[in-house]
């Protein structure tokens, strides 16, 4: 992604003020809208299929490691109830479920999260927190024992993946004290065999797997093989010439995450913080590149947090519960405040007394950085305190346990709280789940007053289709009990003249939020349980009130309501106001 900056003409140079805000106008333009291509994806598929080569597995061959030198903490927490769980028989993510009694880990047609979950271990550390060593361990090591029997000696697509490989091998590490307690030593050197057959794996497989998250992920198992495995020093020299590419290419200047997924920005401060733990049990200097994307993803993540302390839903993730930031953000060591402004993944947080607003001012990601992409646009996210009050329809990420027909439409524009031009996406969502055209180009101004803190930003994503630009102008106010904005549609490219096209401005509404039109059918009242009372108004079109949904903190759909003001704009483009008012 590329980012163009472009000062007002006869204005003077924007200087930040004192909480990183420049104002100004710039352009943000999406780097690249196509997806992988035809030969890129027979040549990855090729890779795969080598790995079950006799070749490949002749690679894997090297001398048995005796013991690890050293075991690093994790510095994530695990949820104890989830351990106490596991200890019941049962590992679970979300909805998801699986009896570790029947566990197969070669299961097909488990939901990709859940599958994933799985494979890469992240279990153990929810394990971990259930109970001593003594306690937790009788319970690991028949479920690696299972694996070992599965998956220990030929390299298959289902749990080889590299990314998969990475953050097993963290896991792995972290929590040896509870795999490897066994006094069977034929047991305990075939884990420590499996992990460095691993290590072996991504030594040639960690810069095949896209990039973004998956690449980094796979280069962090590298690396830590390389401190903990012994005779690794040339492993860790090639892990970390890898890492800082994978580090280049996957976080970006501002600290977001190039698929501007929160959930995957989330899941790399968690990667990265326990990489970070591996060097400090080492006590080696940790990679200057992994210290410095720490530093800037941190607060770039808690910039998309809302007034819960929960992630808000963007790029097919959901809101992931507050505990799980803190607990990341206090695993990273790093302290800082929320990003307000993000330059280049996209995203503005306004905010006034206890009001915040999330606004994603960019376009979607490039289609083969972002897996699951959403035509998301000038969607935003309104909180006050603890209370929600509009949201994004979300998504399954990291669950991925919802229907097909579902997660499709959970990517939709309609799916967001922003304006549709003729029921249409403003960037196309193609059938093999890939974006298309659409919005290659988002001019955004912000400006900082004392009174408020206001955003005008507008996007090209319908005017090759339908010759209008979308432009959406929005102010907090500094108290935070006013949040208004204006949606316009102008005419811009060709059209055809006396053609009327439909709108509809979106406004999905938190559970919890019960609203009431007012008598003239020009408002609503938002009633909030146990929360304040908040007032709409809308001028410009017609107001109704429709069904929603909502994916929650643990995957699961959600009845609700939205807010919808619809009407049709002339060849001369039109205009609605509206505005959400605190009462009392």
């Amino acid at each position: 992604m590329t980012v163009v900056r472009r000062i007002a003409e006869g204005s003077a140079v924007p200087v930040p003020d004192a909480d990183g805000i420049e104002p100004g106008r710039r352009l943000i333009r999406v780097g690249d809208e196509k997806g992988a291509s035809l030969a890129e994806r027979v040549v990855a598929r090729f890779n795969r299929l080598t790995w079950g080569t006799p070749l490949h597995s002749f690679r894997l061959r090297g001398r048995f490691p005796l013991k690890l030198l050293g075991v690093p903490r994790d510095p994530i927490p695990g949820d104890r109830e989830a351990g106490l769980d596991i200890m019941d028989g049962e590992i679970s993510l979300g909805r998801e479920r699986a009896s570790t009694a029947t566990l197969d880990f070669a299961e097909p047609g488990r939901p990709a999260g859940f599958a994933d979950h799985i494979q890469s271990f992240g279990w153990l550390r929810d394990l971990a927190a259930a109970g001593t060593r003594l306690d937790v361990a009788p319970y690991a090591e028949p479920l690696m024992r299972r694996w070992l029997e599965t998956h220990g000696r030929t390299a298959d697509e289902l749990a080889w993946r590299p990314d998969l490989w990475g953050r097993r091998i963290l896991n792995w590490t972290a929590h040896a004290p509870i795999i490897l307690s066994s006094s069977d030593l034929v047991y305990r050197s075939a884990v420590l065999n499996a992990l460095a057959r691993g290590a072996r794996h991504l030594d040639r497989t960690a810069d095949k797997v896209p990039a973004g998250l998956p690449r980094v992920a796979a280069w962090a198992g590298t690396i830590a093989a390389g401190l903990l495995v012994p005779g690794g020093e040339p492993r860790l020299a090639h892990g970390e010439q890898g890492m800082t590419k994978a580090l280049a290419q996957a976080v970006l200047p501002d600290g977001g995450i190039v698929s501007r997924s929160p959930v995957e920005l989330l899941e790399l401060v968690e990667i990265l913080s326990q990489l970070m733990a591996v060097y400090d049990e080492r006590r080696r200097e940790p990679l200057a590149a992994i210290a410095s994307a720490l530093a800037r993803a941190v607060p770039a993540l808690l910039g998309v947090t809302m007034g819960d302390g929960a992630l808000s839903s963007w790029q097919g993730g959901g809101p992931l519960r507050a505990d799980r930031v803190t607990r990341a953000v206090a695993a990273s060591g790093v302290r800082t405040r929320p990003l307000r402004q993000s330059r280049e993944w996209g995203f503005q947080r306004l905010a006034g007394g206890s009001t915040i607003a999330v606004v994603d001012c960019a376009p979607p990601p490039a289609s083969r950085l972002g897996r699951g992409g959403c035509a998301s646009t000038l969607g935003f996210e309104l909180s006050d305190g603890a209370w929600r009050i509009i949201v994004n329809c979300g998504g399954d990420k990291p669950w991925s346990a919802l229907p097909t027909a579902i997660s499709e439409a959970l990517r939709t524009s309609a799916a967001h709280s922003t304006l549709v031009l003729a029921d249409s996406n403003s960037t196309a969502i193609h059938a093999d789940g890939s974006l298309g055209r659409g919005v290659t180009m988002v001019d955004l101004d912000r400006q900082e007053q004392e009174s408020a803190s206001r955003i005008e930003a507008s996007h090209d994503g319908y005017v090759r289709r339908y010759g209008l630009t979308h432009q959406r102008k929005l102010a907090l106010s500094a108290d935070g009990r006013e949040f208004g904005g204006e949606d316009v549609l102008l005419p811009a490219g060709s059209r055809k003249a006396g053609q009327e096209i439909g709108f509809a401005a979106r406004f999905h509404l938190a559970p919890g939020v019960e609203a009431t039109p007012t008598a003239d059918g020009l408002g609503a009242l938002l009633r909030i349980e146990g929360g304040p009372l908040w007032q709409f108004r809308c001028r410009g079109g017609a107001l109704g009130i429709e069904e929603s949904i909502w994916i929650d903190s643990r995957g699961r759909p959600v009845s609700t309501n939205q807010l919808v003001v619809t009407g049709e704009t002339p060849a001369g483009g039109t205009s609605i106001s509206w505005a959400f008012k605190r009462a009392g």
